[in-house]
């Protein structure tokens, strides 16, 4: 009877155990598959940094934060090859994408000139958007979540005190350690172009109202702009390009501020009729209105993407720290001006699939 009980009580206690096991690989596997509550998944890591920067004793962190869509994945293999090849500096890379891109972009990261540099790759899912980003169902396929990914940088890179971020569409001719190093006011967590200020300022944009004040992004007749007290004639900013201290961005709650004009929006149709450019912007301006900084206007030369002329000498261009094709035609086209600038630093697509959506980019812009 002594050895039945026995018997009994280990196959019991046998059972618990079991139960419990299997409770516990449950609880893991959501933890692992489960998005966090900013909808920002790490999948790769950063591998060991280079001998040649350790020996130099160059090992300060340089974060580069860039969004890669799938459409324009050799655009930001570009910018990144193009930031990689000019400096010395220990820079990595946050390469922020969707999910069904991510085996695309880790192979093409396998490419010889690229297989040494350093980067994370971050899933960004698109329902943190949701309620804040109105998206006209017959226009559905024109909404990219992934241009608000810059307004979530601490969240990307949390351990970070400063970052770059830019655009896919940029080319650098500097060393980026250059741009990190500009330095920011007392109580500013970003630094930006003024378009006031810029070289490319006088260029016009037909059709798009006035894109360099804020009257040309924000609609003046809504009660709730004008309490902001913001001057219209006010110079507006180019987010494409910039540096941002994310100590203070915390300490603000920048996101936060982001995300609340984000949702007033979709209530209150804040952003003005005629604004051609991207729907990121006029929260930005709205947070950051007269509390930023200002980077060097060398490092965010744009419009090269607004026609398909040479807007500027090609002395100019050679002088250019960043070269941005913001704007209709991308250097990806091979239609916009100084493509060529671009083709140099473009890794070809080991796939290929990016070669036939060059061809329809082409396509789209000769019409």
């Amino acid at each position: 009877v002594n050895i039945s009980i026995l018997i009994v009580a280990v196959v019991i206690f046998l059972l618990v155990i079991h139960h419990n096991f299997l409770s516990l690989s449950d609880f893991l596997r959501r933890e692992l598959s489960d998005p966090s509550p900013l909808g920002l998944q790490p999948i790769d890591f950063i591998p060991a940094a280079p001998q040649r920067l350790t020996d130099e004793g160059n090992d300060k962190e340089i974060s580069v934060v860039i969004a890669a869509s799938d459409e324009r994945l050799g655009g930001a293999i570009a910018a990144m090859n193009s930031i990689y090849q000019h400096t010395r500096s220990n820079v990595v890379f946050h390469i922020v994408t969707l999910n069904d891109t991510v085996d695309h972009l880790r192979m093409w990261l396998r490419s010889a000139p690229l297989k040494n540099m350093r980067y994370r790759i971050l899933d960004f899912d698109p329902r943190v958007l949701e309620g804040k980003v109105q998206v006209d169902p017959q226009k559905a396929d024109t909404f990219k979540p992934l241009t608000f990914a810059r307004f979530y940088l601490p969240n990307l890179v949390p351990h970070a005190e400063k970052v770059i971020y830019v655009d896919d569409d940029v080319i650098v001719q500097d060393d980026i350690v250059e741009l990190y190093n500009t330095p920011l006011k007392p109580g500013h967590a970003a630094a930006f172009s003024d378009d006031c200020d810029s070289t490319s300022s006088k260029v016009a944009v037909r059709g798009a109202g006035n894109q360099y004040n804020y009257i040309g992004f924000l609609d003046y007749k809504k009660e709730t702009i004008r309490k902001l007290a913001m001057k219209a004639n006010t110079c507006s900013f180019n987010p494409g390009v910039f540096v941002a201290n994310l100590t203070e961005w915390k300490l603000q709650n920048i996101t936060k501020q982001l995300e609340k004009w984000m949702a007033l929006n979709v209530v209150e149709e804040l952003y003005s009729k005629t604004l051609a450019g991207s729907i990121t912007t006029p929260p930005l301006l709205i947070v950051f209105y007269k509390q930023h900084s200002s980077i060097d206007p060398m490092w965010n030369v744009r419009h090269l993407g607004s026609s398909a002329g040479k807007r500027y000498s090609p002395q100019f261009v050679k002088a250019a720290k960043l070269l941005h094709w913001n704007g209709h035609f991308k250097p990806w086209g091979r239609t916009a001006s100084y493509a060529e600038v671009w083709e140099k630093w473009y890794v070809p697509d080991p796939t290929g699939k990016f070669n036939l959506i060059r061809r329809h980019s082409e396509a789209y812009e000769a019409k």
